[in-house]
């Protein structure tokens, strides 16, 4: 049987009608994952969520930050940063306005 990580994923709520109006998500990953791995496995099945976080090439859309324990992926190694078993990942939406 194949290792898993067990994830936590925080959704803002403007991405949350995608998700069954959930504020989190609880992932199995196979095996040790990445953010990469993370958006695929949570956006299979979910279209409209995947095209408000990533372009058609797969990169994070401008305004969609991703927070690994606390940690900015752009900071660290992109949609490559690992995410480790029992980590929180949130998924920031800027939005405009004052």
């Amino acid at each position: 049987m194949a290792a898993t990580t067990l994830v936590t994923v925080l959704i803002p709520t403007l991405l949350r009608p995608y998700v069954d109006g959930r504020s989190e998500v609880s992932m199995n990953l196979p095996g040790p994952g990445d953010v990469s791995s993370l958006l695929d496995s949570l956006g299979e099945g979910r279209p409209l969520l995947e095209q408000r976080i990533r372009e058609e090439t797969g990169a994070l859309r401008r305004y969609v930050n991703i927070y690994v324990d606390g940690e900015d992926v752009r900071r660290l190694d992109g949609l490559g940063t690992a995410v480790p078993a029992g980590a929180t990942v949130m998924i920031i939406q800027s939005v405009a306005g004052g």
